[in-house]
């Protein structure tokens, strides 16, 4: 599976099967995660075979079951700790489509687990992503059109539109898509883009924000343009 078809089968899954994580599997996730946590300067941890943090009454409430490998997605507190854990987070979740597994990201409906994972001084937890070998392969929603969310039009590169049909694919709390691009002209020999996040009532949208620009590069093209 390519990149652009794990983002196109990618759907949020709260059912696992009750089935391990496969040994490469794990070996490819654990090397990401350390590439991850070095060029985002995060402190992400894949937790496997423990399900106590998504079985109490918020995983209930978000209808969650039978959870028991997740990634705990952490760093230091910085303003731009959600924003780096949502671009370097969804690096994850589409290696785990390619490699054959489901996910969802999971904002408040899990408990966290005394011993389960590390955090040096001055880290926090952000959000987990849920992870295994979903019981269905989840559904896809109604999105909002390129007009709505960018300033695609007939003048604008072709490659800018496919970025922006591509972050319409991201995965974003209650499917919110709180984020705006704007094609910014060209200038220094380079194309520019800007990438907005809008208000939230919820919160998380400089997290789906992280998430839509990793989409974006990918359908773009990142050699295209330079994030402004």
């Amino acid at each position: 599976m390519t990149i652009h078809e794990a983002i196109e089968a990618r759907h949020s899954v709260r059912a696992y099967k009750e089935q391990p994580l496969a040994d490469g599997a794990v070996k490819a996730l654990a090397e990401k995660i350390a590439e991850l946590n070095r060029v985002g300067q995060l402190h992400i941890q894949l937790i496997q075979n423990e399900p106590r943090a998504f079985l109490g009454t918020l995983a209930k409430y978000g209808k969650f079951r039978g959870v028991q490998n997740y990634i705990v997605m952490a760093g230091r507190r910085a303003a731009d700790l959600d924003e780096r854990v949502g671009y370097y987070g969804e690096h994850l979740v589409l290696l785990a489509q390619a490699l054959g597994l489901n996910t969802c990201w999971v904002g408040l409906s899990y408990s966290k687990v005394p011993g389960t994972y590390a955090l040096d001084e001055g880290e926090k937890i952000a959000c987990y992503i849920a992870i295994g070998h979903g019981a269905t392969q989840g559904c896809g929603h109604r999105i909002q059109t390129v007009e709505q969310v960018s300033n695609a039009s007939d003048t604008t590169p072709q490659w800018f539109r496919r970025g922006v049909e591509a972050a319409l694919l991201a995965p974003t709390a209650v499917n919110q898509q709180k984020f705006f691009f704007e094609y910014a002209g060209m200038a220094d020999g380079h194309h520019w883009v800007l990438a907005k996040k809008g208000f939230s009532l919820i919160g998380y949208a400089q997290m789906d924000l992280g998430i839509a620009k990793y989409h974006f590069e990918i359908g773009a093209g990142k050699d295209n343009f330079e994030w402004k």
